[in-house]
């Protein structure tokens, strides 16, 4: 007889990483055009965090509805335990990995032993590529892969009128990654390597040796020297940083180029069409067929996963803690046994 209880990481309260618990839960059912995924692997990423925190500093009328308990994660790499009768797409043991259901829902219950996922969400995990780096792979370099290859959808920017449209990339351009040590800034340095562009690294001296082996022509070290006032004759900013100082990187750019704040933050109009710099942002969205592009450059060494560090699913509250301290080097990485 199939079990009909799964361990599951709940969130019934907001706060510090602790209000992470493991408890009993019932393993969910796929909906038409779902599948159930026995987790392996489940990536921890930025809305998790913001989620367990409450979401502190956004008004409450633009916070997403919450309903405790809940499970968070939508990163994960697995194994199909059963499909829905109208999905064709994939069958009972095939390995698989998504970001599930995101942005329509910020968090699907990734950090389980079985989660529910569209099937349009999912791409086929290669053999060569172990759960935990697949598990890593969705969010961050869904996310590299629409501010700097393709979008993939029309629906429009949570942040701005302007639609987000990638620049093209190929030899002879200049790509500056701010935080290109993190999840999303590793894989972006290396997608805008795959197309031909000369890339510059931005993050602590701690991380050169490994940004220059992704590939990286220049580095510069934050903690020494002001980026905005090294670099020059940039094409595009991507700035995984973002925020209120994302606007510092205006002056660096050339006339006809562009700045992606992955979190946006507070830019004038006028001052960019003066500039003649086109800054644009979206949000991240699931897509199975990107995914699957993305994992193949993966599989034949064109990009790598980095793993900051894995964590054991009941330790959930631990591996928090840890991006709690920032300085991360890729993705931390939740195992499932």
């Amino acid at each position: 007889m199939s079990p009909s209880t799964m361990k599951a990481i709940q969130l019934h309260e907001f706060g510090a990483p602790e209000v992470l618990r493991e408890g009993d839960v019932a393993i969910p059912e796929p909906a038409a055009g779902e599948v159930l995924i026995r987790v392996s692997a489940a990536g921890i990423n930025p809305p998790d965090w913001y989620t367990r925190e409450g979401m502190p500093g956004v008004p409450e009328e633009l916070k997403p509805p919450f309903d405790l308990p809940l499970i968070p994660g939508t990163d994960v790499s697995g194994v199909v335990a059963a499909v829905a009768a109208d999905v064709d797409d994939f069958a009972v043991g095939d390995e698989v990995l998504g970001l599930l259901r995101f942005p329509t829902v910020m968090q699907s219950g990734g950090y389980a032993e079985y989660v529910t996922a569209p099937a349009t969400d999912l791409a086929r995990k290669p053999s060569g590529v172990s759960h935990v780096h697949a598990a890593g792979l969705p969010m961050a370099g869904l996310t590299a892969w629409q501010f700097l290859i393709d979008l993939g959808h029309d629906h429009p920017s949570p942040f701005q009128e302007a639609q987000h449209r990638p620049m093209p990339l190929g030899p002879g351009s200049t790509v500056l990654v701010n935080g290109a040590a993190g999840g999303v800034g590793h894989l972006a340095l290396q997608l805008a390597k795959w197309k031909g562009a000369r890339v510059i690294a931005v993050a602590s001296g701690a991380h050169e040796e490994f940004l220059r082996e992704l590939g990286a022509d220049e580095f510069i070290d934050y903690t020494l020297q002001r980026p905005e006032d090294v670099a020059h004759d940039v094409d595009l900013v991507l700035d995984t940083v973002g925020g209120p100082d994302s606007r510092r990187f205006l002056k660096i750019i050339k006339p006809g180029g562009a700045l992606y704040p992955v979190y946006f933050g507070e830019f004038d109009d006028e001052e960019n069409a003066r500039l003649g710099v086109t800054v644009t942002s979206t949000q991240v969205r699931a897509n199975g067929a990107q995914l699957t592009e993305l994992v193949r450059l993966v599989d034949d060494g064109v990009i790598r996963v980095a793993i900051d560090s894995t964590f054991a699913l009941k330790d959930a509250a631990r591996a928090h803690a840890r991006a709690a301290q920032g300085h991360l080097r890729g993705k931390i990485v939740l195992t499932v046994d």
